[in-house]
């Protein structure tokens, strides 16, 4: 019987790590040390470019990117608490924000740099307005000189858009409003900011994207939260811009108010009138607005509250039935011919944007006219010189009629009642109407 010799086995195995899966060692402080050995040595921005520009590859700002302008800001490497990390023997980095002189020429170019930079290696871009964001937390630790620089040169990066409103997002912490930190240093960056614009229209608008617009007062502490001293503490620092911005802002807030009120008002079948019209009139007095503004705003209430029908011969009685409904609502905030000229001048541009309106513009003015909501003197002069150029030729051939009417009806009218020759002249118009788009037909235009 023959014995097989058993196989022989390997007693252990060897791995082979591939090189992708090595995890390189994340060094921080070397990064720096290479940063600050070199930029120490450059005696103007272009070196200091040229070098940041080459060492990208070799120093790997993809993982270094927030490093890189933590040195850049700071002149070290910011740690918790808003302490620097610095090298003893290299010292802090010459070229940073917290290095530089505090001047708006200076600011300017180093802001230059890190654009530059930014456009050669784009997903910096992001790097730095994470590490701004990181370095505004820790400007309790900063001392008054290094929160005045950074302040400045923030508002020389959002000036030039080299960096998002975003980033003030970390001013509204609360470890930083309590104090009155956040105020202080907010209105240090929008002064920098607004000085190298020349309108505040390029502030709102990036306050606007960033949602920030409406947040100004939560730069101030809780108990003193009020428009009175937020405008206090703009006007004390020569914002007043900034002022008629935050103004704008609560007076769009405020009228958003007084639409939402209105339509709940409207749908409330236990208000009486008399009611409705104190507690807006309340409202108008408590938001300061003109009556011009307060017609403005019920009628979008109104028109935007009902869905219109499609087709135009049905759209014309829903539209006169509604303001039949309403007219003594516009008419309690009607009490001056300016009043009745803005309301005018909105119908018109009202039926010039929804299309579906145009040719019911008429029926609307004759409408209010015969329920005292406009009168003749403002029709009139709406007719012959403040209409808007909206709709022109349309609009005021449709009330040619109507108007000659209004100025030469007196002995003509005598012997008829208002309501039928107003109906007989919207008759004439719709016969007008009529008559162009059977023309046009002809003509092969439709």
């Amino acid at each position: 019987m023959s014995h097989k010799l058993p196989k022989p086995s390997l007693s252990g195995q060897r791995i082979k790590t591939r090189k992708r899966d090595e995890k390189e060692k994340y060094e921080p402080n070397l990064f720096r040390d290479n940063i600050v050995f070199f930029l120490n040595q450059c005696d103007d921005l272009e070196k200091a470019y040229k070098y940041l520009d080459g060492a990208g590859s070799k120093l790997d700002y993809h993982r270094y990117g927030e490093t890189l302008f933590d040195i850049l800001i700071t002149g070290a490497i910011l740690a918790p608490g808003g302490s620097l990390v610095i090298d003893p023997e290299l010292g802090i980095c010459k070229i940073s924000v917290f290095e530089y002189p505090n001047n708006d020429e200076q600011y300017k170019a180093l802001a230059q740099l890190f654009n530059k930079i930014i456009r050669r290696y784009k997903y910096l871009e992001k790097s730095l307005e994470d590490d701004l964001k990181k370095v505004l937390v820790f400007i309790k630790g900063f001392d008054e000189e290094q929160k005045n620089k950074l302040s400045k040169f923030i508002g020389v990066l959002l000036a030039n858009n080299f960096v998002s409103a975003k980033v003030l997002e970390t001013l509204f912490q609360d470890h930083l409003v309590k104090d009155g930190l956040a105020i202080e240093f907010a209105k240090s960056v929008f002064k920098s900011w607004i000085n190298k614009k020349e309108s505040i229209t390029n502030v709102s608008n990036a306050l606007k994207r960033n949602n920030l617009d409406d947040k100004l007062l939560n730069l101030l502490p809780p108990n003193k939260r009020s428009a009175a001293y937020l405008e206090e503490h703009l006007k004390a620092a020569g914002l007043e811009s900034l002022v008629t911005l935050h103004r704008a802002q609560v007076c769009d807030e405020t009228k958003k108010t007084f639409r939402v009120h209105l339509k709940k008002m409207l749908g409330d079948t236990d208000l009486s009138f008399d009611e409705m019209v104190g507690k807006l009139k309340s409202l108008q007095q408590s938001g300061n607005f003109e009556e011009s503004d307060v017609i403005v705003l019920i009628w979008n209430t109104l028109m935007n509250m009902v869905e219109w029908n499609k087709k135009e011969d049905l759209i014309a009685e829903q539209t006169l039935k509604h303001l039949k409904v309403h007219a003594q609502l516009l008419k309690a905030f009607v009490t001056s011919p300016k009043t009745e000229a803005t309301l005018l001048a909105r119908i018109q541009e009202y039926c010039y944007d929804n299309m579906n309106f145009m040719k019911v513009f008429q029926k609307i003015v004759i409408t209010l006219y015969k329920s005292d909501v406009i009168s003749e003197e403002t029709i009139i002069d709406w007719y012959t010189k403040n209409h808007s150029s909206k709709g022109k030729t349309t609009f005021l051939e449709q009330m040619r009629s109507f108007v000659h009417w209004l100025q030469n009806a007196e002995e003509e009218s005598e012997s008829e009642s208002d309501d039928e020759i107003i109906n007989a002249l919207a008759d004439d118009e719709n016969k007008i109407l009529d008559g162009i788009r059977e023309i046009t037909i002809e003509n092969g235009a439709v």
